[in-house]
């Protein structure tokens, strides 16, 4: 794949941010939409717009075929085993959402176990806190290596035959962690536990297949992986799926309404209340189109050659501090230079024409892992290229320049 010719794509990454040409460096916050997605929500609305499953007018079919359609590639994108276990949500948080509250608030009680890590976004941990909390099942974590990694041996010794729920995320969006998915899932099952997946950082960059991890539930967004905001999907097994009960209710989840009872759907639709995501859908289904035909191994083997070449271009910096696994890690990497707070890093960055993320990266506990108050963040994406770490190395190094620091000699 060439980057460069990639880049073409993507209108917006041809502009200059303060007198310089962009640099996006910020893929783990939100991805650019090549001209293809954008193209596929106007023309949705140009020419398709009509509510789905209602009408059955013209508009209203092309409008419900435009919308199933999306759900079949999310489908064979991710090899579920039938489009029914594909839940349109608002992404990654509102399908985690889903899980927590209508399945683990309904079947968990006093005694039972949920299990996480101290990397999980808090998208991945306020709801077992919640649910928790909610059925008096008892919160625990896998400990962390000191390089942010977990080894199975602690994940064996954590979950126990009262663990009933393993969530945990494919990829840390802070260290860059990849976590072994199947050889954990493996455990969690042998155990009598289902295993839940944030997958918001894995399927933008590299080839998921649920069937083969043999996860239960897996969520992500689509604004990740160059789709639209505001959809994701929530894959479940359908056993799962149908033991859930429904969090919103109304519009086309309803089967049969009486004046004193209802029912529901069956799958997927159950989950879906209301007018859903149709553009959003769209989109996605574009964007999966579009890097299906850049082809998922070819993404993750540019991002890890780029984050090879950025952890050692990035350590060559004098009292720079990088977190996370040394070898084996995502598209990422997260830093701090010397003493500078990272958003006078980000900040002055910026004035580069540079886009990198600053903060707590909405894992405030692992910051706490690591002894820190926040981060800086560069997260790399398909259009990103050697040149882009150059701008972003020699940025950092006027950056210490800037607060009084000597430069390297």
């Amino acid at each position: 794949m060439d980057p460069k010719a990639l880049k073409a794509e993507f209108p917006i990454l041809h502009q200059d941010i303060n007198g310089h040409p962009l640099v996006y460096l910020d893929n783990a916050a939100t991805t650019q939409k090549p001209r293809a997605v954008i193209e596929a929500v106007k023309r949705y609305y140009e020419w398709d717009n009509a509510n789905v499953h209602r009408g059955v007018h013209t508009l209203g079919s092309r409008a419900t075929d435009a919308y199933e359609g999306a759900r079949d590639k999310v489908r064979k994108f991710i090899n579920a085993g039938s489009s029914s276990e594909i839940i349109f949500t608002r992404g990654t948080t509102a399908a985690l959402n889903l899980v927590a509250s209508g399945y683990a608030r309904h079947l968990l009680g006093e005694g039972d176990e949920i299990v996480i890590t101290p990397m999980e976004h808090h998208s991945n941990l306020i709801p077992w806190q919640q649910a928790a909390k909610a059925t008096g099942a008892t919160l625990k974590y896998i400990p962390l290596q000191p390089d942010g990694t977990i080894k199975l041996a602690d994940v064996e010794n954590t979950v126990t035959e009262q663990t009933k729920i393993v969530a945990i995320t494919y990829v840390s969006n802070v260290l860059g962690t990849i976590n072994p998915i199947a050889e954990i899932t493996e455990i969690a099952h042998r155990k009598g536990a289902v295993i839940v997946v944030d997958g918001a950082q894995s399927t933008p960059h590299m080839k998921v297949d649920v069937q083969a991890l043999d996860v239960d539930f897996y969520a992500f967004s689509g604004h990740k992986m160059l789709g639209p905001t505001g959809i994701g999907a929530l894959y479940g097994k359908t056993r799962l799926l149908e033991r859930m009960e429904p969090v919103e209710y109304g519009g086309e989840m309803i089967d049969f309404v009486e004046l004193y009872d209802s029912t529901w759907k069956e799958l997927p639709w159950k989950f879906e209340g209301g007018t859903p995501i149709i553009a959003g859908a769209v989109g996605l289904g574009a964007a999966i189109d579009f890097l299906e035909q850049v082809g998922l191994d070819n993404v993750d083997r540019h991002e890890k050659k780029l984050t090879r070449y950025a952890m050692d271009r990035l350590s060559r910096i004098d009292g720079i501090t990088i977190y996370g696994p040394r070898e084996e890690r995502a598209g990422l990497v997260t830093f701090n230079l010397a003493d500078v707070h990272p958003h006078d890093v980000a900040t002055v960055l910026d004035t580069e024409g540079i886009a990198v993320r600053a903060g707590h990266h909405c894992a405030q506990p692992l910051m706490r892992w690591l002894n820190v108050s926040a981060t800086a963040r560069a997260s790399f994406y398909l259009y990103n290229n050697e040149e882009d770490i150059d701008r972003l190395a020699d940025s950092l190094v006027k950056t210490k320049e800037f607060f009084g620091y000597e430069p390297i000699r």
